[in-house]
């Protein structure tokens, strides 16, 4: 491919046009089969656009890369986008599989960190100091919850720009780095994975044969190999149906659906 290395270079404008896009579109394209990709992509399109050239080949390929699965906090999401666009503004095309691995890795850690704070803590915080005021006819309530809201909006609109020098400092001054950054960002990434399906597959064997007068309890014997391999099983099921031929996320969602309908009205699963 030409033009493998862009020579654009993105300004205030561009960081205006991102953060806009983020606070406001950012979520407008949410689905259940890739969550955010869309809003992520709209995100940063007219910069891909800049950086690539429009009809080339490379915006091609790496808009076909932003639109696979990603979801995060919407309060991190512009770290991992500034992070993306400084490797991409300095490597282009080449450091594909670099951006792919920054936002696997981090996506998982960064929703978890996110919304712990900002979607949880600070809104229950404020909220209640806020509605207790409220309710005693104190104004400031109101002003507090307001000044909460707009700091908060700053820090996502102040990300940006931090994670892309930090982004273009790796990729200018620690050009050698990369590979083990893409290297540690797919291991983290893996590791969310198992994470997640040990903690959100939350599905067990219900089915207990009886021998006898003894009662087998299969959950407990399998929890006795390896502790949750039942949702490794599933995943591992899902997984498999994803690479058939014409298979695509929303038909294994419903092939799961139907499964878990049938084997729990047949008390062979159940969920935790």
């Amino acid at each position: 491919m030409t033009n493998s290395k862009p020579k654009y270079k993105l300004t205030d404008q561009d960081f205006n046009q991102i953060n806009r896009r983020s606070l406001f579109g950012f979520q407008l394209g949410w689905n259940y089969e890739r969550m955010q990709n869309s809003g992520y992509l709209y995100t940063i399109l007219p910069q891909l656009r800049k950086i690539y050239g429009d009809d080339t080949p490379e915006l091609r390929e790496m808009m076909k890369t932003h639109m696979q699965f990603f979801n995060t906090s919407n309060f991190f999401n512009t770290i991992i986008t500034g992070l993306d666009l400084a490797v991409e503004e300095n490597e282009g095309i080449e450091g594909k599989d670099t951006v792919t691995g920054i936002k696997v890795g981090l996506m998982g850690s960064f929703a978890a960190i996110g919304d712990s704070i900002f979607a949880s803590l600070i809104p229950t915080i404020f909220g209640a100091l806020a509605a207790s005021m409220a309710t005693q006819g104190n104004p400031v309530g109101v002003i507090i919850w307001v000044i909460a809201c707009l700091l908060i909006c700053v820090f996502r609109w102040k990300q940006l720009h931090f994670a892309y020098d930090k982004g273009v400092s790796l990729v200018t001054d620690m050009r050698d780095r990369l590979n083990a950054l893409t290297d540690s960002a797919t291991v983290l990434g893996v590791f969310m994975v198992g994470a997640l399906v040990a903690t959100m597959v939350n599905i067990k064997f219900a089915w207990a044969p009886k021998i006898g007068k003894v009662t087998m309890n299969v959950q407990n014997n399998l929890d006795m190999i390896l502790p949750k391999l039942l949702p490794a099983a599933v995943v591992g099921f899902v997984y498999w149906l994803l690479g058939k031929k014409g298979m695509t996320s929303t038909k294994a969602i419903f092939i799961v659906l139907v499964l878990c309908i049938i084997l729990g009205g047949l008390g062979v699963i159940a969920k935790i």
